[in-house]
């Protein structure tokens, strides 16, 4: 009876260290094939918030897209540029992690901003990445507003757990076309757009966007996420803004 456990510890342990390997390796082979999966998911999304690419199939051609019309950056809270992380490492705005950074102070975060160019190489659209709470879990978006730093030129929302056919609906391509064309300041001073509450209403200023019925949550979790992370940005559009008008001088 004795040797008879013996032999099932053993053969445990052999098993557990053997499944314990295997899985290991397959982590190790799969890992650049799922960083890949990862950065094509990040850029698809950078690029959904300013152009049309639901047609595009082709990663590569997606990616190739990306490189040409794309550049970033990374400022702190003050709106100024910074290249190296805490420990001195080369800061790249496609690699800051928007949920680790979401954990920090907003003196502490990194905040990475990625700049669409027109067929001229001109910037023509500047992107936001934030970061939030919904009903259930977290809620993210990709804001890009037009080169007055005003305009929205649209959003790419995402979430891990809102309710389906009801909060999950920040996804869908109708709720984000909502936001086109709306302002985010008003005389100057940083207002956001707001989601009210409800559906199916008339008249909203351009500081307003039609809701989600039965969602009231999942859209104060929006409404929170764009003020506070617009707020965020607010000292960098302000730089960038100043700068431009000495251009023009």
């Amino acid at each position: 009876m004795q040797q008879s456990n013996t032999y099932i510890i053993v053969f445990s342990a052999i098993l557990t260290i053997v499944i314990g390997g295997l899985m290991s390796l397959t982590s190790v082979v799969l890992k650049p094939a799922q960083d890949k999966q990862v950065e094509l998911d990040t850029k698809k999304k950078i690029l959904g918030a300013v152009m049309d690419i639901s047609e595009i199939e082709d990663p590569n051609e997606i990616l190739a897209i990306y490189d040409q019309r794309i550049s970033s950056t990374v400022v702190d809270i003050e709106g100024n540029e910074i290249t190296q992380d805490d420990k001195g490492n080369a800061l790249v705005a496609e690699k800051v992690n928007i949920q680790k950074n979401y954990k920090r102070s907003q003196e502490e975060r990194f905040y990475p901003i990625f700049m669409f160019k027109n067929e001229s190489g001109i910037v023509d659209a500047y992107i936001f990445p934030m970061f939030g709470a919904g009903l259930w879990d977290w809620i993210s978006g990709y804001l890009a507003v037009d080169k007055d730093l005003n305009t929205i030129r649209g959003i790419a929302f995402d979430h891990k757990q809102e309710t389906p056919g009801l909060g999950a609906r920040i996804t869908d391509e109708v709720v984000q076309n909502r936001y086109k064309g709306k302002k985010i300041f008003e005389n100057g001073s940083l207002k956001s757009v707001t989601m009210v509450k409800g559906e199916g209403h008339s008249g909203l200023t351009d500081y307003q966007v039609d809701g989600m019925s039965g969602a009231t949550m999942t859209a104060k979790g929006v409404n929170k996420m764009l003020e506070h992370y617009l707020a965020c940005y607010t000292a960098y559009i302000d730089k960038v803004k100043s700068n431009n008008k000495l251009a023009l001088n």
